[in-house]
């Protein structure tokens, strides 16, 4: 095991909560490589049709923060937001059961006005926009897990 003397400066940046808008295909590809692996239930996906809204609370992984400072492999609280959303449609989303977890692999700028939100099993939820308004920020405190996602190649 390797230590590291932690700088008040590399405290901030492993502790620092995420805030990034995705106006392009570009800014929502770095949106999705820090949501990939997000657990979130059912009951935490929400279409707010008067606000033309969907939002998403998740249990992100940090894939951004360093192990090696300390503090280990962490998850936070966030909420993935998309504004101008004018419709949503799912395939094989356990509506039913709201408790039911679910897998965030990844987020799609399919078109300029459709966004795939792909989940593990098949899932997937198509947000259809008036154009990419995105948002992702972190809403807690990181805490330790001693589990880091990885995806074995068949």
């Amino acid at each position: 095991m390797r230590c590291r003397h932690r700088t008040a400066e590399g405290l901030k940046r492993v502790t620092a909560k995420l805030k990034l808008s995705a106006l392009d295909a570009d800014d929502l590809a770095i949106i999705s490589a820090a949501v990939q692996d997000a657990l979130v239930a059912v009951r935490d996906c929400a279409y707010l049709k008067d606000e033309s809204r969907f939002v998403l609370l998740l249990n992100r992984f940090r894939w951004e923060a360093d192990p090696e400072q300390g503090t280990g492999h962490t998850r936070t609280h966030s909420a993935l937001v998309f504004n101008e959303v004018t419709a949503v449609r799912h395939h094989d989303i356990p509506t039913a059961e709201p408790d039911r977890m679910l897998e965030l692999l990844a987020v799609v700028l399919e078109n300029e006005h459709s966004v795939l939100l792909r989940f593990s099993a098949g899932r997937a939820i198509r947000l259809e926009i008036g154009r990419l308004a995105c948002h992702l920020g972190d809403v807690g405190e990181p805490w330790p897990t001693p589990w880091k996602p990885a995806h074995p190649v068949e």
